[in-house]
């Protein structure tokens, strides 16, 4: 037992000095606020691209029925549209509640 408590102290005592792992200054919120936006209208631009790609795609879909069953391309139109009307709200509202955080939606 004296023998494995020499050898604890040993290891303890090998061990460096802690010292700070990282240099520079401190997050602001005001960096978090900007990095949050930033991620927020990247996704709201890929989402736009996307909608518009499948109402694209519906519009082929449409051209190539010649007349026939053009159902699941009016859908896929109609799902575009709405899902790019989601992302122009999502986005708005995003706007409209960091301008109420951020105290600046009134002045």
């Amino acid at each position: 037992m004296k023998q494995f408590k020499n050898l604890a102290y040993a290891a303890v005592a090998a061990l460096p000095d802690p010292t700070s792992p990282v240099t520079g200054q401190a997050v602001t919120l005001a960096e978090i606020q900007d990095r949050i936006q930033q991620v927020a209208q990247f996704l709201i631009v890929i989402s736009l691209v996307i909608a518009v790609a499948f109402i694209v795609i519906g519009g082929i879909r449409y051209m190539v029925a010649g007349g026939g069953d053009t159902k699941a391309a009016k859908a896929t139109i109609y799902n575009g549209i709405i899902g790019a009307a989601v992302v122009l709200a999502v986005g708005v509202i995003l706007q409209t509640v960091a301008g109420f955080v951020t105290r600046s939606f009134f002045s």
